[in-house]
């Protein structure tokens, strides 16, 4: 593929919906397909059962990636994941194979698919416009106007965090925020063919329980613990994910442990929610009931000559 285009296709829909079995399955099938985990939480090494990763065993049939990137006291950006997968990316196609998109986490899918121009941190900024934030809001959101009207117009001068973040981007790279593109709230031509699992919620609730308690013997809470006496802990986003914080809430705080496991449950049925609600905005997902149905279509885009990516 010398004229910079590779064969891709992206699985999507929301956790518990059988995307990493059906895309692991459609995998072994194939030897010209490499998977690329589009997860926030994969990338932590020691987060296992929770992240619902590919096993070992599993990893040694199928090529993954971006999974175990990094420590799970590091912080690792949106930004940064979407390099990985460029990364990634070429990678796959110097091996002349198909990409195989997988996951549920939609902001950095929007990143990796779409190619979003995203900018950068600037952390000294930050402290500085979130000190000043707490008693005058404000007076940043009128510099904002100054400096960038048309992000202004974009957002409620009550926001703070998002006031904070375009006056950051704004003051530290020079650049209006509005410059970066419309990011999320606008959908582009098809980059990547999208395949969308549609499982009805009752059967979500059903699976997401009878999994969370399938990792709990297994041993979640064991692992969760090993992670907090790992050499720096677990950073501010590792400690987000669902099911690791509710059980850091009772090995921390004290909680019973059944009701940290059932707002884990309660929390992963509310994320589930959110995850469909986020694909179902975007008009280019392809929906299927039927996990063979789906199976089939992204064989179709794979072996399409005119599916590619065009970078």
């Amino acid at each position: 593929m010398s004229d910079g285009t590779i064969a891709a296709v992206a699985l999507v829909g929301p956790t518990a919906s059988g995307k990493s079995q059906l895309a692991h399955e459609l995998a072994l099938d194939r030897a010209d397909v490499e998977i690329v985990s589009v997860d926030a939480m994969s990338v932590y090494r020691g987060m296992d059962l929770a992240t619902a990763k590919p096993t070992l065993a599993q990893r040694r049939e199928v090529p993954y990636h971006l999974i175990d990137l990094v420590e799970p006291s590091e912080e690792f950006t949106v930004a940064e994941f979407q390099r990985a997968a460029r990364e990634a990316k070429t990678n796959i196609e110097h091996a002349h194979h198909g990409v195989f998109y997988v996951g549920g986490t939609g902001l950095y899918g929007r990143a990796v698919l779409d190619d979003l121009d995203i900018p950068a941190r600037y952390p000294d900024v930050r402290a500085m416009l979130e000190a000043r934030a707490a008693g005058e809001l404000d007076a940043l959101y009128e510099e904002l106007r100054q400096l960038d009207p048309l992000a202004a117009s974009r957002i409620e001068r009550t926001n703070e965090r998002r006031v904070v973040r375009a006056l950051e981007v704004t003051i530290g790279s020079g650049r209006p925020f509005s410059s970066y593109g419309e990011g999320l709230i606008t959908y582009g031509p098809v980059r990547v063919v999208q395949i969308g699992l549609d499982i009805d919620v009752e059967t979500l609730d059903e699976r997401i329980e009878r999994r969370f308690r399938a990792w709990m013997e297994e041993g979640l809470l064991d692992e969760v613990a090993r992670l907090r006496e790992r050499p720096g802990g677990l950073s501010r986003t590792a400690r987000q994910a669902v099911g690791y914080r509710q059980l850091l809430s009772h090995l921390e705080d004290g909680t019973p442990l059944e009701t940290s496991v059932t707002d884990a449950i309660t929390q992963s049925r509310r994320l589930a929610r959110r995850q469909r609600s986020w694909f179902r905005r975007d008009p280019r997902v392809e929906w299927m009931s039927d996990a063979e149905a789906a199976k089939t279509r992204v064989n179709e885009v794979l072996n399409d000559v005119q599916r590619f990516v065009r970078d």
